[in-house]
């Protein structure tokens, strides 16, 4: 267990912030020193999901990108018919078909499309307005592992739930939120679901690499 120094007790706090330390104490009984090492353990930890999010980011959009040429095709991003069937909403809401309209504008190719759309262009490609396009025909193909005795519109909307999680989980990490009020087993099993639809030994080899198991047993709280 680390041991903080009288000078790191009495300066973190305040170099961290005040209102953004504050929920940490509030977990740890006013503790200064309880919450430091809770604050510690959840950078820990959010550095370490950033190895299991990473793959289930790569292989998600490599699932959907997969889908899509099957129906429209290596030139996608082009397609007419592909951007029309995308959602289009008035800003600040996120519209799928104006990133990828200005995306296809700057790159020429689709590789580099596809590595800088955002992770909640792949989220709503999991929404049911894409069942009878892609979805209905084409979901088996690109998750060959996931259940065979239900629907395919239940199977994606299964996997729209679990990237939605996902997605929260990426964007706290990213805007160095507190993360330790989740169930991040959860959020693992939520992970090892999507890859493992798609792959199994890329799910096994997630799960030997991303360090989390022995991070969860050492969270603070626990002791």
């Amino acid at each position: 267990m680390y041991e903080f120094s009288p000078g790191e007790l009495h300066h973190l706090p305040n170099v961290l912030s005040a209102p953004r330390f504050a929920t940490y104490l509030q977990t740890s009984d006013n503790n200064r020193e309880d919450a430091l090492r809770l604050y510690l353990w959840n950078l820990k930890i959010s550095a370490a999901l950033m190895v299991p999010l990473h793959i289930v980011e790569v292989t998600l959009r490599n699932a959907v990108v997969e889908a899509i040429e099957t129906v429209h095709g290596g030139t996608w991003p082009w397609s007419a018919g592909f951007l029309r069937s995308l959602p289009n909403p008035t800003p600040p809401n996120y519209s799928p078909q104006r990133d990828l309209t200005v995306l296809g504008g700057k790159h020429a190719t689709s590789g580099k499309i596809i590595a800088d759309l955002k992770f909640v262009f792949w989220e709503r490609m999991l929404t049911k307005r894409h069942d009878g396009r892609i979805w209905n025909q084409h979901f088996a193909t690109v998750f060959p592992n996931a259940p065979t005795n239900r629907q395919a519109s239940a199977l994606r909307n299964e996997v729209y739930s679990h990237v939605n999680e996902v997605r929260e989980l990426r964007n706290r990490i990213a805007h160095h939120e507190p993360i330790f009020s989740r169930d991040l087993r959860a959020d693992l099993g939520r992970m090892d679901t999507i890859v493992r639809w798609r792959n199994n030994e890329t799910a096994d080899w997630m799960a030997k690499i991303n360090g989390t198991s022995e991070l969860l047993e050492s969270d603070p709280r626990r002791a």
